[in-house]
């Protein structure tokens, strides 16, 4: 074999007078690809959650909620990870701080 051919294998693309990769630009749209996910869907998320949280430690006796599984009920005790729901006249139950959705009027 020829040794320029050789020596032009070897060196790569420098070597032929074209430039090296920048690591930075060939990165790049994978870097934009992140942001526009984290703007678009992890961000919204993240503040409804806060939200969510806020208005369940906010909960006080008397405030009507309703739970994920569509069950409407007042608030008859606060606790540290379960809220007391009474539904009805005469039926009470405790329920998880998360399975609450939100307050109905």
């Amino acid at each position: 074999m020829d040794l320029a051919f050789l020596t032009m294998l070897m060196a790569g693309p420098a070597a032929e007078g074209g430039k090296e990769p920048n690591l930075f630009m060939s990165l790049l749209p994978f870097i934009i690809i992140i942001a526009v996910f984290y703007f678009l869907f992890i961000r919204p998320q993240q503040k409804k959650q806060k939200e969510h949280d806020m208005m369940v430690t906010n909960l006080q006796k008397g405030e009507k909620v309703i739970t994920s599984g569509g069950l409407i009920g007042t608030v008859v005790g606060v606790g540290d990870e379960t809220i007391t729901l009474r539904f009805g006249d005469n039926f009470k139950a405790e329920v998880g701080k998360s399975y609450i959705v939100g307050k109905t009027e």
